[in-house]
């Protein structure tokens, strides 16, 4: 299209655009835009963290070595910690507090060394988990990745820190008489739904975290409470036996997490410690809150994907 200007000279319009009239949505989805850092689905988020399954590894593996790299001793903290604390708790709750009354003793080393390394186990990847995020802004600023990978690569290096703990674990209960058998198979899938339940509460912990950095100084107090409520160093039915406590208190306490998993070992380990320890439809529950909270941290740590990092 063309015009005459008063000077005599002829101006050229622009043809109209197809694209006249659109709002920038409508826009966006013509084009195939989308706003950067926006949020994925549920399962593209999924394909995603599968796609970095990789890095989660490497990154897990990278920490844990160097987690005690400036220790003489290096490596070899990663059992002598849980061991050191596991001395601690027998002297004090086994011999001064006689927490052990109604455990033989062969029965309540391996019953104590256990409850630590299994409940250390949670007890790190809640404490990895909430600083998975605000303690590596830089990481999650430079770079475009899941941010569930970062919970997911701590709990996954607790994982293999227990594993080399397990290898001193195994050696003292031989050492006090429970030898292997069929049963210690059962500490597989026990640890796997404990794996995907610890995943959960970090995811959790990571979201919340990442807001109120705060937050990492009080978990220590909190995971004391929770420690001395999950029998780590009692057995909770004998404890309770002889006080004047509601049926259902027992009951909440054996089937808290923290004390399911670590029964659900105990049991797979100990000769001494049979099923009459072990609350009703321990597996179910088990399987239970693996299931619950691996899905709703997911789901919940999912929902924030796109503040992560910013503010």
């Amino acid at each position: 299209m063309s015009e005459t200007t008063q000077d005599g000279a002829v101006a050229t319009s622009a043809p109209p655009s197809p694209d006249d009239g659109l709002t920038p949505a409508q826009l966006a989805v013509k084009y195939g835009l989308s706003v950067s850092g926006a949020r994925p689905g549920l399962m593209d988020y999924v394909r995603q963290l599968w796609g970095r399954r990789h890095f989660i590894i490497a990154f897990s593996q990278a920490k844990l070595t160097a987690q005690y790299s400036q220790a003489k001793l290096g490596q070899l903290w990663q059992v002598a910690t849980p061991l050191l604390n596991a001395l601690v708790y027998y002297l004090i709750f086994g011999i001064l507090l006689e927490t052990k009354r109604g455990i033989p003793h062969e029965v309540f080393v391996p019953f104590l060394v256990t409850g630590v390394f299994v409940f250390t186990f949670t007890q790190s990847s809640v404490m990895a988990g909430v600083r998975s995020i605000s303690g590596n802004l830089g990481l999650v600023r430079a770079l475009h990745f899941p941010r569930a990978s970062l919970p997911i690569s701590f709990a996954l290096q607790q994982l293999q820190q227990l594993l080399f703990s397990m290898i001193v674990l195994l050696i003292i209960v031989v050492a006090f008489g429970s030898y292997p058998s069929l049963s210690w198979l059962l500490i597989l899938p026990a640890l796997a739904l404990q794996f995907v339940f610890n995943i959960g509460l970090a995811l959790i912990m990571a979201r919340l975290g990442s807001k109120t950095p705060d937050l990492a100084q009080l978990m220590p107090f909190v995971m004391r409470t929770w420690m001395y409520a999950s029998g780590v160093m009692f057995s909770i039915p004998i404890m309770l036996a002889d006080k004047d406590v509601p049926p259902w208190v027992t009951d909440v306490l054996q089937w808290n997490p923290a004390a399911v998993y670590m029964d659900l070992i105990r049991f797979a380990l100990i000769d001494g410690y049979g099923s009459e320890n072990l609350p009703p439809h321990v597996w179910a529950v088990a399987l239970g809150w693996a299931v619950v909270l691996g899905l709703v941290g997911f789901v919940y740590f999912w929902k924030a994907e796109e503040r992560y990092g910013r503010g």
